[in-house]
């Protein structure tokens, strides 16, 4: 028989390969989903893995879309870790895409190009408004930091839609709900012609160096993590859980309004309803994928955005429903969640034990009610 067996301390080996066994057996039941549907599985599976990857413009198209899904990822992971359960990254994104669109709107054609560091700025601030908004309902009045956060979400998302609807509606724009078009100067900067890839890959990156010293380098990350891992040895030594509640959700909704920002004044041009892509909660998903470990999360984010374009392909090429890049994002956490299993336990094969033999099993009754 194959049974579960509690390791003796938890396996390092499992903890790298768990991931890989995920995403091996998301492509697995992926196959098998192309052939349910008729489809060949490998046109379908080249739509993920390997169209992506084909060209200088399909690499720099996953760069872009990977940015984004990074940010948000290491702000998450610091959440995570300082075991405070950001669900709502999605709504700080939003309004930090609202806060750096307001700026972007105020620019006229003889803006300095410097307009754009002030985007990025509002962008990085409405994040943490938004952020700093659970925090506050957190600390005050204890309220359940995934509902509140969720919950946000939808707010914020009817707060873009009235402005989209209403007070910022291009008035040359057809009636429809989108704000004026941002002038040149206050567009993200790309890094080569002719292709979309801006500077938020290099902020993207430069965070990822910074996030990793602040976690495993400097005093302040280990009071945070420890707050996660062991609260009331945290307490013991001094750490304040009030300040490390505080710096999570300041830091993740920081880093969802500033790849709310590089989205709003990058690759979108303007605000509409249609701002929200579902990064935030992708986000998650990449955020474990990675391990909480920044260099990990550059690896998930760029399988993940690998994801999007896949499924943006397959409903083009192939006529697929566009909700199969969310078939392939759920599969991924929940293979994930399922190996993860193999980190604390290990499958052992036990052989079953052989009845007694017939005349054994009487013998021994008639012993025992001889002795009786």
């Amino acid at each position: 028989m194959l049974k579960l067996e509690v390791r003796p301390e938890a396996s390092k080996l499992m903890s790298v390969a768990s991931p890989l066994i995920a995403l091996a057996v998301t492509v697995i039941i992926g196959t098998l989903l192309f052939m349910s549907l008729g489809k060949n599985p490998v046109q379908g599976l080249s739509m993920f893995f390997y169209e992506p990857l084909k060209s200088a413009y399909a690499v720099s198209e996953l760069a872009m879309k990977a940015t984004p899904l990074l940010l948000i990822a290491l702000g998450l992971a610091v959440c995570f870790r300082s075991n405070v359960w950001n669900i709502g990254a999605e709504g700080q994104y939003i309004i930090g895409a609202m806060f750096a669109g307001g700026v972007a709107m105020l620019a006229d054609k003889d803006s300095s190009r410097w307009i754009v560091l002030a985007i990025l700025i509002a962008g990085v601030v409405g994040g943490m408004l938004w952020g700093g908004l659970v925090a506050v309902l957190r600390d005050r009045f204890n309220a359940n930091e995934i509902l509140t956060s969720l919950m946000l979400v939808y707010v914020a998302d009817m707060v873009l839609s009235y402005m989209v609807y209403g007070p910022w509606k291009d008035p040359a724009g057809y009636n429809f709900p989108q704000t004026i078009t941002f002038l040149d100067p206050t567009k993200i900067p790309r890094l080569f012609t002719g292709f979309r890839t801006n500077i938020g890959v290099l902020i993207a990156l430069a965070a990822v160096v910074g996030f990793w010293v602040f976690l495993f380098r400097t005093y302040a990350g280990f009071a945070q993590q420890v707050g996660g891992l062991a609260p009331a040895a945290a307490r013991y030594a001094g750490f304040s859980s009030r300040k490390a509640l505080w710096t999570a959700l300041l830091l993740s909704g920081g880093m969802s309004g500033l790849a709310g920002g590089l989205e709003a004044a990058g690759p979108l041009g303007q605000l509409t309803p249609h701002v929200p892509a579902g990064y935030g909660f992708a986000a998650i998903i990449v955020a474990y994928v990675g391990r909480l470990n920044p260099l990990g999360i550059v690896f998930s984010s760029i399988l993940m955005s690998m994801f999007y374009i896949g499924g943006e392909l397959a409903q083009s090429r192939m006529g697929l429903p566009k909700s199969l890049t969310g078939v392939f994002q759920g599969m991924l956490l929940f293979t994930l969640l399922a190996a993860d299993t193999l980190i604390v336990y290990r499958i052992v094969w036990r052989a079953k034990r052989a009845a007694p033999p017939l005349h054994t099993a009487a013998s021994s009754a008639g012993l025992k009610e001889g002795n009786a």
